[in-house]
């Protein structure tokens, strides 16, 4: 990557974007974030220069730099996902750690975040803005579509889809085969041996569906 890169949002996973981007060396130009209480601030040296909707800054985007967008909250990430490419015809960067391993037949979208220690396993389909922290397995010939997160240690076993937006927590096993469906949340710890239906929450070892 030659251009330098602006990180939109200055809390969550920005800070582990910058580690990655680092790990690459790639140069950050700086972070925006809607909290102007972080504006002026630091982080490792990397100045907080303003809000992430700043016209002043987001006009540096596509033309000097590129742009990662690290928001945790999905909502808020797909609204800045969809500014950047209305306003400035371009999709964030992917933000993939050195030590993190993704196979040369996987197919991976625009702008996710692979922290250190994940593995994405052959013919795995990765969509776009998702979060993979540390260490998450994805065994092979799995579907992840659009802004999945999937949390710290977690085991997806072969050929499992999960469905946009669903959120996995940190140390899951998901059973081979079975589908999360869209919007859908699994707690943390557990252990998922069925299918989940669309927003539905399970929880549990085996999960079991939350009223």
């Amino acid at each position: 990557m030659d251009k330098p890169v602006i990180i939109l949002g200055a809390k969550g996973i920005a800070h582990p974007a910058l580690e990655i981007f680092n790990s690459n060396q790639v140069i950050v130009y700086g972070f925006l974030d809607e909290d102007a209480s972080t504006h002026g601030t630091e982080i490792n040296n990397v100045p907080v220069l303003g809000h992430t909707e700043d016209e002043g800054f987001l006009k540096l985007i596509g033309k000097k730099t590129e742009a990662f967008v690290a928001v945790d909250d999905s909502k808020y990430r797909k609204f800045l996902v969809d500014m950047l490419l209305e306003n400035r015809k371009m999709q964030p960067v992917n933000a993939i750690h050195q030590r993190a391993y993704v196979s040369t037949d996987a197919a991976i979208g625009h702008g996710n975040f692979v922290n250190a220690n994940v593995i994405i396993g052959a013919g795995t389909e990765v969509g776009s803005h998702c979060i993979f922290h540390t260490g998450a397995i994805i065994d092979h010939k799995s579907k992840i579509q659009d802004f999945v997160q999937i949390g710290a240690g977690s085991i997806i076993n072969a050929e499992v889809t999960i469905e946009e937006g669903a959120f996995i927590g940190s140390g899951v096993t998901i059973v081979a085969g079975v589908t999360i469906g869209k919007g859908a949340r699994v707690g943390a710890g557990s252990v998922v041996i069925a299918s989940v239906g669309k927003n539905e929450t399970v929880f549990g070892n085996p999960a079991a569906k939350v009223k």
